[in-house]
């Protein structure tokens, strides 16, 4: 309830500040769009329905980099470290709100973790401004060229995706420093901070001559997020080789290729119009978009350790082995059981959502007519749950009940994961009685 009323509550207030004068250029953002940007914002997805560099002022796009910022983090984040600062002690709650969304354990130190949360995150950021910066210092007056390369750093380590240039990246697609940045950022943020933390401790291991050790999730993250980036890559070359990259040259080729790799993981950054993909390369992309990143960072999806574990899962029974193993640790009952209802719930949510979705925009419309909306709609369904951003181009022409089922995707996808694991994961009571069993078919 804490979480959910929390990001609730930047949202309601985001949508005040956005439908202010004083936030928006010409005065003409309705308020369902305000509510739209601002929930996109705080959940970090980066699906626009207006165009954030020059529908909102200065001042609106702070707002909207503020929300981002705190919805990367989670608002009990900030609270907490506002308590330390203050020299408070940390409440048992907050302890408990830290520990379940930041770190797979009783975390050591909650007072450590929050402030190397912080300052790892602000250290990041920085240097990812001061790296854009390099580029859009050429092309932008001083003042402007600093925003955007505060802007699109913030953004993309806390894998929102929302831009202030008119057609997104594109005009830096053959970049190789603001890609290489961007989607740098993008990885270290979504791998999450634990994992983060594990490979500084384990640097800092190896340079004092130990041997550096990480925990079973950094491994699994890493090698699952290490996969999926290979993987899609190789496949969006293939798919998209003589359609979306057929006019570029074979390095641009392979950046974009790269790029749309990381952005599909939750990011929402995009060289390419989505609008012109394949049908191949948007099914590629709803498969990356939802997984998502790493359990405890600022992305969305399903998390890269669920996949490992259904996985192993299948593996498992493949083999006829009755418990899943992932390198070479057997995984807990109650951990597989919170990995299989966190992806059942969020099959259902997205298919219960196109589904509402389709029924919204598409009455009357014959099947003939309406095929292309159905992968469409998906897309913008998935790229909603999975706070990622993506669009092929249809948001800003949805309808009003339309936007607002991606509103309630987009609080549910940012939201719904966290709360569902600590609900899943709660102490189970056992029941009085058992039914007798009985066998049913199966396949």
């Amino acid at each position: 309830m804490l979480l959910s009323a929390s990001f609730l509550a930047a949202a309601l207030a985001g949508t005040a500040l956005l439908a202010a004068p004083f936030a928006q250029a010409r005065g003409d953002v309705a308020l369902l769009d305000a509510a739209f940007t601002a929930v996109s914002a705080v959940c970090v997805t980066g699906l626009t329905v207006v165009d954030t560099g020059t529908r909102f002022t200065p001042a609106g796009q702070v707002v909207i980099l503020g929300l981002i910022q705190a919805g990367g983090l989670g608002l009990m984040t900030y609270a907490v470290f506002a308590g330390v600062l203050l020299g408070r002690k940390i409440a048992f709650t907050d302890r408990m709100l830290i520990q379940a969304t930041l770190h797979h354990s009783a975390a050591p130190g909650v007072r450590r973790l929050v402030k190397h949360i912080l300052f790892f995150t602000l250290a990041t950021e920085a240097v990812g401004a001061f790296l854009l910066s390099l580029r859009f210092l050429p092309h932008m007056p001083p003042r402007e060229a600093a925003w955007q390369s505060v802007f699109h750093s913030v953004s993309a380590f806390c894998n929102a995706g929302f831009s202030l240039l008119p057609d997104n990246l594109v005009a830096f697609r053959a970049d190789w420093l603001v890609n290489g940045v961007v989607s740098g950022l993008v990885i270290v943020g979504g791998l999450g901070f634990l994992v983060a933390m594990e490979i500084e401790d384990a640097l800092r291991a190896r340079l004092a001559g130990r041997r550096p050790r990480l925990s079973l999730h950094a491994r699994l993250a890493l090698a699952v997020s290490g996969t999926l980036l290979a993987l899609g890559m190789a496949l969006f070359l293939a798919l998209e080789w003589g359609n979306l990259l057929r006019d570029m040259p074979t390095g641009e080729k392979l950046l974009a290729a790269w790029f749309q790799s990381v952005a599909a993981r939750t990011a929402g950054f995009s060289v390419v119009d989505y609008g012109h993909a394949s049908a191949g390369t948007l099914f590629l992309t709803v498969f990356l978009m939802f997984v998502g990143a790493s359990p405890g960072s600022t992305g969305g999806g399903i998390k890269t350790t669920t996949l490992g574990l259904l996985v192993a899962l299948l593996a498992a029974r493949w083999r006829g082995v009755g418990r899943a193993t992932v390198l070479r640790r057997t995984i807990p009952h109650a951990v597989m059981d919170r990995a299989l209802a966190l992806a059942m719930i969020a099959w259902a949510l997205t298919t219960a959502a196109t589904f509402v979705l389709l029924a919204i925009e598409g009455r009357g419309v014959p099947f003939a007519q309406a095929r292309p909306d159905l992968a469409a709609l998906l897309f913008e369904v998935v790229s909603a749950f999975g706070t990622v951003g993506l669009s092929t181009g249809i948001t800003p022409f949805l309808s009003g009940p339309g936007k607002g089922v991606l509103m309630l995707l987009m609080f549910a996808g940012r939201v719904g994961p966290l709360t569902l694991v600590m609900a899943v994961g709660a102490r189970r009571r056992p029941g009085r009685f058992h039914y007798a069993e009985e066998n049913v078919m199966v396949g």
